[in-house]
């Protein structure tokens, strides 16, 4: 089971009521700075962090004037389009000192669904965590609304964790693990300190989402527990709200861990392996070698194409001995018909605009990587 100790990518989730004073509505300033010390700690030994923030919304009724009382959507809306900007800059300012750089990355839950802006978020966080940046990850909730209804940024932790094959999840809250009930109404409630598995009866004992600034309930906690788990990345609830609550946790602080099914990449690989192709790329028995070694796939290795496919969609790859595997491509039919061939300095002369190097990448194909000994 991956802990902090032994993480090579770990995603942090921050909720609104960590960073943001319930009663003031100004930001916890010391808190952030002291979890930028732990961010810095992890990071010293090689992990790469990203940070999944709540507290645009909250920050931003702040500023407007909104209180706490219930927003209207269009008013939530309006809060993050404000919240946000005071958002990036505070955790800027947190992690500068410490010579970290950080990037601001907007999604929505929908950027998941679609596999062409999956493999744009999937590559934008791989480029910037090999340039040892730490991506601060937003909901967008300027433009959307199933995050700010439900969810509180745990379900789309989740789906980061999966996206970018972390080890570990760590989700900051309001609570030190997952109870058999309420621990605050029900005396008996026991703490789970290891759940393997998300069974019919766990799921009873989930409450309802909570109030306030934060949205967040142990539904759908167990949700991104239930997403990252069978992504192959385990997951922890322990309480965020002490300063340095990642060194505690690495301390031996309350906590529940769930434990991750599988290796992501594994994972990753056997679910892109299950999906049905849109089309079908042919490769030379150069590509064919390379690609059973490991490697991504490149044009100067494609012999002829097959199908009408779109950017993201799973295509088979077959060589002069039959079908290797699947893999999502990053270009469509036609873009991928005219740089058929090319070296990649060459793609962007046949596009008439730049492109990636990779026609597939290695991260996004089911291979068999069994080398040919004929």
């Amino acid at each position: 089971m991956a802990t902090l100790t032994t993480a090579r990518r770990i995603v942090v989730k921050i909720g609104s009521a960590l960073l943001v004073d319930r009663r003031s509505g100004q930001l916890r300033v010391d808190w952030l700075h002291a979890l930028a010390q732990d961010v810095a700690m992890l990071r010293a030994r090689g992990a790469d962090v990203l940070l999944v923030s709540s507290g645009s919304i909250a920050l931003g009724r702040s500023v407007l004037g909104l209180g706490n009382s219930d927003l209207a959507l269009e008013q939530s809306q309006a809060a993050a389009a404000v919240g946000q900007i005071r958002l990036a800059r505070a955790y800027e300012e947190a992690l500068a000192p410490h010579d970290i750089t950080t990037a601001q990355v907007l999604v929505t839950l929908e950027d998941s669904a679609d596999r062409r802006r999956y493999l744009n978020t999937r590559a934008t966080l791989g480029t910037l965590l090999g340039m040892n940046v730490v991506p601060i990850v937003n909901e967008n909730d300027t433009v959307a609304t199933d995050e700010i209804r439900y969810g509180d940024n745990d379900r789309l932790a989740a789906q980061i964790a999966v996206t970018v094959g972390a080890d570990l999840l760590v989700l900051l809250s309001d609570i030190d693990g997952f109870y058999s009930a309420n621990p605050s109404q029900d005396p008996s409630a026991r703490r789970f300190d290891v759940i393997d598995r998300i069974t019919p009866e766990i799921e009873a004992m989930a409450g309802d989402a909570g109030s306030g600034l934060s949205k967040g309930g142990m539904k759908t906690k167990l949700m991104a527990a239930h997403m990252a788990m069978t992504g192959g990345c385990g997951m922890v609830i322990t309480e965020g709200s002490p300063n340095r609550p990642l060194s505690l946790l690495e301390q031996g602080a309350n906590a529940t861990w769930f434990t991750a099914q599988e290796d992501p990449q594994l994972a990753r690989k056997r679910w892109i392996g299950a999906m049905k192709p849109r089309g079908e790329v042919y490769v030379d028995a150069g590509a064919e070698r390379a690609l059973r070694r490991g490697t991504s796939l490149l044009p100067a290795g494609v012999t002829r194409l097959g199908g009408d496919f779109g950017r993201g969609d799973p295509v088979s790859i077959i060589g002069p001995g039959g079908p290797l595997g699947l893999g999502l491509i990053r270009y469509t039919a036609e873009e991928a018909g005219r740089i058929r061939g090319c070296h990649s300095s060459e793609i962007e002369e046949r596009l008439g605009y730049p492109g990636r190097a990779a026609l597939i990448h290695r991260d996004d194909m089911a291979v068999s990587l069994a080398v040919e000994t004929g």
